[in-house]
């Protein structure tokens, strides 16, 4: 809907607040917890559809002031992380879809490139994922174990050390937006490099088909991630480059806010990953239909929680407004 009808539709609801502001005792305490919901989940909205409308600017200001005049002398909501992961991310997720999709293409066509390459030059490989892993991997081969690296360190270890890298290559992707998005799209080029040349170097060795029954057990959740991740670097990048009707810096701030909030959303996806690569990964002798299971439930869950409820969410929003979806 136009961020007129959006205001239009919600002018009364709104001005109930203004009137809760000046005088608390004039609605239930259930009635203002119902308020203040519908008024953060309206902030979310119009901070996700219309980032440069008065809108965000009126909502914030009287969202402040609620949370001054009703919740001063108590902690913060503790619904707050609740409609974080129910409502705020998942709107986040589908009004950047956008970026969503350029970092994945960005990815898809430097996996391309990498996979090409090393079909076509052997060595190639080598100055992408250097010496050492190639040879232990060609080692891992000979012994009959091609995924045998998974298998060298400590599973807690293991967990650990990947499940801190994922988040710093995230934060990375993220703030690296901050070069007008070309940093991001470096490291979404590299990952995607990386991965394609992984691939075609196993497919040249006649090992793809157990290895990628091996590989994407952590890495469905993994890749994606680092895909939303790259994601939230362009809606940074995007910021600086298209600020709009706001001041540079204030629209560096609303973009750095959005894809901020993206990547800690990704946090928990990063250490299901790394529990995976760390516990199971390792686990190469196990039946290959509970790989099929574990990669598939990981796909189920990236299409749900990142596609189909963000779009649901928004349905439900515009049919309690009565409006139409923004395009």
């Amino acid at each position: 809907m136009r961020e007129v009808t959006f205001v239009r539709r919600n002018a009364r609801k709104w001005q109930r607040f203004e009137e809760v502001v000046k005088s608390p005792g004039v609605a239930t305490p259930d009635e203002l917890a119902q308020l203040f919901i519908e008024l953060t989940d309206d902030l979310s909205y119009a901070r996700t559809f219309f980032p440069n409308g008065k809108t965000v600017q009126y909502l914030n200001a009287l969202t402040g002031s609620v949370h001054r005049s009703i919740f001063r002398n108590r902690k913060e909501d503790r619904g707050r992380i609740k409609r974080f992961w129910k409502t705020e991310l998942p709107l986040l997720m589908r009004g950047h879809r956008k970026e969503l999709l350029v970092a994945a293409i960005v990815m898809v066509i430097a996996s391309l490139i990498g996979l090409v390459s090393t079909l076509n030059d052997e060595a190639f490989v080598r100055l992408i994922i250097g010496d050492e892993y190639v040879n232990m991997t060609l080692q891992n081969i000979e012994n009959d174990d091609p995924m045998g690296v998974y298998k060298k360190t400590r599973s807690v270890d293991m967990f650990l050390g990947i499940t801190v890298n994922n988040v710093r290559v995230s934060f990375i992707a993220f703030a690296f937006g901050m070069a007008a998005s070309i940093g991001t799209v470096w490291v979404l080029f590299q990952n995607g490099m990386m991965l394609g040349a992984f691939f075609g170097f196993l497919y040249s060795n006649g090992v793809i088909a157990e290895s990628m029954e091996t590989v994407w057990i952590h890495g469905t959740l993994e890749i994606f991630s680092i895909i939303v991740a790259g994601a939230a670097g362009l809606v940074v990048g995007n910021s600086i480059l298209f600020p709009d009707s706001y001041s540079r810096i204030e629209s560096f701030k609303r973009g750095a806010r959005d894809g901020l909030k993206m990547v800690i959303g990704l946090v928990p996806v990063f250490i299901v990953a790394g529990f995976l690569e760390g516990f199971v990964t390792r686990l190469t002798d196990m039946p290959v239909f509970l790989s099929y299971v574990i990669i598939g439930a990981s796909a189920a869950f990236i299409v749900w929680y990142f596609f189909l409820y963000p779009a649901a969410v928004e349905r439900a929003f515009l049919r309690r407004e009565g409006g139409d979806a923004p395009a």
